[in-house]
């Protein structure tokens, strides 16, 4: 009888925390009909414009939502929690015709699109389901102070669309794979804790670091994988001449071809490129067969979390 007692006080207190945890978000989504809303796109257009006062909570139920999202710039402090298995994903590509029979071209790929500042997403998987057609983005990310915490953003080309200038981007214990460029843009971003996972021969990163950036992308603590098969992948190559990118005490898999960095064919951007390592690890650790322009690191102080995002407002998402 106690026992029995006991198990429905622990049922009732647990159907009470997860009420409790539901009340904590403004909306709710599930599409089920159990939520406020049945697409995630309704909740975003039902947050007010230029909230100020306090951050807006959504919660994205399990499922695949299959949408082309857009977080407009005035839905401001707005914040996504997916339970797991929560999946935006959509599976349009680069040379997809558009309702006029004009190529969509890689901007037009995207199956999400993040113009807003301040924005956070956590437990959230941003995909494109098309498959390896060319460049098709998973995210496309505009907005300054975005975070992303334990979110995973699969594809093939162009995966992860770093886009706005001059923002900041921060991605925590995310896993991001894709082929070719999957990691692009011009925006200063780090990426800690992440896995980064190579599914076919190509390149990780093709940074567009604008002239004159003090940053472009600095990966802490990262683990790089790739599929059985898969080698000589470069850890960047530079869509633009400044390209910036720095990987600091890394794990890097027998993938990595040994010069570790490409030129994209232009030997003018061997004199420009920002390309570096410290202390990287793995079998695709190889400081000795590294292109002459990379740079070997000894002091990864400049390059800190704090000091890379602070901007002329000192944000640090380590302080969230």
């Amino acid at each position: 009888m106690l026992k029995k007692s006991l198990s429905l006080l622990l049922l009732l207190f647990s159907l009470i925390s997860v009420n409790a945890e539901e009340r904590h978000f403004d909306f709710v989504v599930a599409q089920d009909g159990s939520g406020d809303f049945t697409t995630v796109q309704e909740a975003i257009n039902a947050v007010p414009d230029f909230r100020k006062a306090n951050r807006t909570n959504i919660l994205i139920k399990k499922g695949n939502y299959k949408e082309k999202l857009i977080i407009p710039e005035c839905k401001i402090n707005l914040t996504l929690v997916g339970e797991d298995g929560a999946v935006i994903t959509y599976d349009d590509y680069a040379s997809k015709p558009n309702r006029f029979g004009e190529e969509k071209s890689t901007s037009g790929s995207a199956s999400c699109y993040i113009y807003a500042p301040d924005f956070v997403a956590e437990n959230l998987t941003f995909e494109n389901s098309s498959g390896p057609v060319g460049q098709a983005v998973a995210c496309f990310v505009s907005g300054d102070r975005a975070v992303f915490r334990k979110c995973r953003f699969l594809g093939c080309q162009d995966t992860l669309y770093t886009y706005g200038y001059p923002t900041r981007q921060y991605y925590e214990d995310c896993y991001i794979e894709g082929t070719v460029d999957f990691i692009f843009g011009k925006a200063t971003a780090v990426f800690n804790r992440c896995d980064i996972h190579s599914k076919g021969n190509g390149y990780v990163t093709a940074p567009a670091t604008p002239e004159g950036s003090a940053y472009g992308y600095v990966f802490h603590d990262c683990n790089l994988t790739a599929d059985e098969g898969v080698e000589g992948v470069a850890l960047s190559r530079p869509w633009r001449p400044f390209a910036q990118a720095i990987y600091i005490n890394c794990r890097l898999g027998g993938h990595i071809h040994p010069e570790g960095w490409n030129n994209w064919g232009k030997e003018s951007n061997e004199q420009t490129v920002n390309y570096a390592e410290y202390n990287s690890s793995g079998e695709g650790a190889n400081p000795e067969a590294r292109v002459p322009y990379s740079k070997q690191l000894t002091d990864p102080t400049p390059y800190s979390i704090s000091k890379v995002l602070a901007g002329d407002d000192n944000w640090n998402p380590l302080d969230k």
